[in-house]
C-alpha cells in the first residue's frame, strides 16, 4: 500500500495507518473505487483510513483519523 501525503493531515503516522488497513476490523468497499478499513492503530485505538482502489497498483491511503462515533454501527458486535 501507498500512503499519500493527505492521509497524514490528522498526525496518522504511517506505521499505524499500514497496522490498521492489515488488522481491519471492518472493511466497506464504496461505490466510487475507494474502501473504508476501520481497524486498530498499534496503541489500539481504531482508526479510519480510505483507500484507493487502483487496478494498475497497489491501494493508495488517501485519509487516516480517529474513527468517529458515525462508523461504530459499521464494526462487528463483540
Amino acid at each position: 500500500m501507498e500512503i499519500h501525503p493527505s492521509a497524514r493531515k490528522h498526525g496518522i503516522v504511517d506505521e499505524d495507518i499500514e497496522h490498521a488497513v492489515t488488522h481491519a476490523m471492518t472493511i466497506d468497499e464504496q461505490d466510487d473505487d475507494t474502501r473504508l478499513y476501520l481497524g486498530p492503530a498499534r496503541s489500539a485505538d481504531l482508526l479510519e483510513v480510505v483507500t484507493i482502489v487502483r487496478a494498475d497498483g497497489p491501494e493508495l491511503a488517501i485519509h487516516a483519523m480517529r474513527m468517529r462515533p458515525q462508523y461504530q454501527r459499521l464494526l462487528p458486535e463483540g
